[in-house]
């Protein structure tokens, strides 16, 4: 045999060879748009756990979907994960997410925490705070309470097209109606302290500092200044009162975070095991110590001291898939009434 001929057939020895040990290989492609690094020892876990290997990117949710629509049937992606339900609806809106059938997912995840093509993995409150010396406690147990006119001139808030308040309002519709929710935003805005600016943890700020005297505020960022290694921080959590709102009515309304797997998954197998695996005792109790959230599965206890120290409360039970239906109206009521 000729040397070129040998080197040739030995080419083609090694691509073949690194071929079949790619398509041996298992992996899962994950889009993510949770940012908590945290995270990162809930994949490890994973992929100790079946060999399966994660590649990540990380990117703000409306890159992601964007980026998942231009590589249309050829893209890479597995699984899309993000959080809230308003963001997971524009996902499934745009018809990205494949049903899943899992004995598994559908055992361990309550009725009101999936839909068919996607699930929450984990859950967090929004609560109303306030300042003790501004406003009394008695008169803000609701979400109706932010609009009534004793609290004038005290509500601070993020921006009305943040997903957050989007799922809030969403559910609001859902219990009130889309006029008394409407009304309901009015008097929220006619109450405020300030223009909506920043994230929550700039609203448990500006409650402590006085700038306004309530606000609401997802519980994980409450929760991380409670185990906060930093003095300003705690001292922050002093100065303010965390009420459970609508406990004799609806419940705290409860975000998600949450995901499903995409229609053109190239890797339908490990995404399925990888939504499994999120569900699982372990991958529960991550969710609930590395970012303070509660587990979506009922069976899991968590042992976390600044949620211990929330204490129990009513949640509301309202199917995650009825936020998503409502959020495009929650953005015009939010529209009209000048929540910016």
């Amino acid at each position: 045999m000729k040397i070129s001929a040998l080197i040739a057939s030995i080419f083609a020895a090694a691509v073949a060879h690194s071929l079949s040990a790619q398509a041996q290989e298992k992996v899962l492609n994950l889009y993510s748009a949770r940012h908590y690094q945290t995270d990162e020892a809930l994949y490890a876990n994973f992929t100790r756990q079946t060999g399966i290997k994660i590649n990540r990117i990380e990117a703000k949710e409306d890159e992601l979907l964007e980026r998942i629509r231009n590589e249309g049937a050829k893209s890479p992606a597995d699984i899309f994960i993000t959080v809230d339900a308003a963001r997971l609806a524009k996902a499934d809106d745009l018809g990205l997410f494949a049903p899943v059938q899992s004995k598994i997912l559908e055992h361990r995840i309550p009725i009101h925490l999936r839909s068919p093509d996607w699930f929450a993995f984990s859950t967090r409150a929004r609560v109303i705070i306030v300042n003790r010396d501004l406003v009394k406690v008695e008169d803000a147990q609701n979400y109706e309470d932010l609009a009534k006119a004793k609290l004038k001139g005290k509500v601070c808030s993020r921006s009305g097209s943040h997903p957050y308040n989007l799922s809030l309002m969403s559910a609001l519709i859902a219990h009130l109606g889309e006029t008394r929710a409407e009304e309901w935003a009015r008097g929220v805005v006619a109450n405020f302290a300030r223009p909506p600016k920043g994230g929550d943890t700039d609203q448990i700020k500006s409650v402590a500092a006085g700038e306004c005297g309530v606000a609401v505020s997802n519980t994980y960022y409450l929760a991380r200044l409670l185990r906060s290694e930093k003095a300003e921080d705690r001292k922050l959590m002093e100065k303010i009162t965390i009420i459970w709102p609508n406990q004799k009515s609806f419940g705290a309304h409860i975000n998600i975070s949450g995901g499903g797997m995409l229609k053109t998954a190239p890797n339908k197998d490990s995404a399925q095991r990888f939504l499994e695996y999120l569900v699982s005792d372990e991958a529960q109790r991550y969710f609930a110590d590395g970012n303070n959230e509660w587990p979506s599965v009922p069976a899991v206890t968590v042992k976390n001291s600044a949620l211990d120290a929330m204490g129990k409360f009513k949640a509301d039970e309202l199917p995650i898939a009825t936020l998503a239906k409502n959020a495009p109206a929650a953005q015009r009521i939010y529209d009209r009434v000048g929540w910016k």
